[in-house]
């Protein structure tokens, strides 16, 4: 979905190895409305794509503000975008999209956040606010330096014991998920964005609840990307045959042979690099399809899942 072209106005340092962007419409215009939850893709150099989360409060027409944390080992979006943008730089953009909705009518939402994770929160917690909701917050990062927006989450604590800050790093325990879920009150809601290990833990701990209260956000994958290899890849419409090697990926193996492909997070969970599939059984290691729409076979996230039989076929 194409969206704005995107002007940046400023960048802030949030804590330690996280810089938040506040970009405003090149044009002029005011920018495509959003809802508490949802993330914009930039488009980066190098065909890159990348997800960050609205941080700013729902109904700002006026600007979008992201943050990034600087993470290692990735394929060179944050690194990038910790680097390279100055103010006055301009970027393309997707229309705001929200996989991570806000259900405004909970009596109580409670948030648990790990590191970055904490950004989706930040826009929710402002939206109950202004609606006059209760909602709590358990953070967990590895030491307070490294905590973004604690000040405007207290400021936005009305009662003065919503915000749980758990510095882990700092002799603090990690927050109990399966108390916090056990205690939870009835009809209230909850929510996750973290590292896979804490998204584990909370789904095992919501796995008794109705699943139309709770709801998570993963930002890394939950399973290793398949890179056996040992299989072809046949492309449809080009008629091209390729082999998949051991040690490298389905998205790689495509790239290097110049096939043009759009992906985002490389870890099979924004769904950016989704393509048909004629023949053959994936290997779905991707937390985007259903179960149902892996088992139908019919669609593959190319950036992480593989093949279980010799031969794949895909409409490209």
């Amino acid at each position: 979905m194409t969206g704005p072209q995107l002007l940046l106005r400023q960048l802030r340092r949030e804590a330690e190895g996280i810089v938040s962007y506040e970009f405003v419409s090149a044009s002029g215009a005011p920018l495509p409305a959003f809802t508490a939850g949802a993330h914009i893709d930039l488009h980066l150099p190098d065909a890159l794509l990348r997800s960050y989360s609205l941080v700013n409060e729902p109904g700002e027409r006026h600007r979008y503000v992201v943050a990034v944390d600087r993470a290692a080992g990735g394929r060179g979006g944050s690194a990038w975008m910790h680097s390279t943008p100055r103010p006055g730089d301009r970027l393309a953009s997707s229309l705001p999209v929200n996989d991570f909705p806000l259900y405004e009518d909970a009596p109580l939402s409670i948030f648990i956040a790990g590191g970055i994770g904490i950004t989706p929160f930040v826009s929710m917690a402002a939206r109950l606010n202004t609606l006059g909701r209760a909602w709590r917050l358990h953070y967990s990062v590895r030491s307070r330096h490294r905590a973004a927006y604690v000040r405007e989450l207290n400021a936005l604590d009305r009662s003065g014991n919503a915000v749980n800050l758990h510095c882990t790093g700092e002799d603090m325990e990690r927050p109990d998920i399966a108390a916090i879920v056990r205690e939870a009150p009835a009809g209230s809601h909850l929510y996750c964005c973290g590292p896979s290990g804490m998204l584990d833990a909370f789904a095992s701990a919501c796995s008794g609840l109705p699943p139309q209260r709770v709801h998570l956000e993963r930002f890394s994958a939950s399973q290793e990307a398949a890179t056996t290899g040992g299989y072809e890849v046949q492309l449809a419409r080009s008629g091209k045959t390729l082999s998949v090697e051991a040690g490298k990926s389905l998205l790689d193996t495509l790239l290097d042979a110049g096939v043009p492909v759009q992906y985002s997070c490389s870890q099979g969970i924004c769904g950016t690099c989704c393509m048909p599939v004629l023949e053959g059984t994936p290997d779905h290691r991707d937390d985007y399809l259903s179960n149902e729409e892996k088992a139908a076979n019919q669609s593959i996230m190319v950036c992480c899942s593989g093949s279980l039989t010799q031969r794949l076929v895909l409409d490209v």
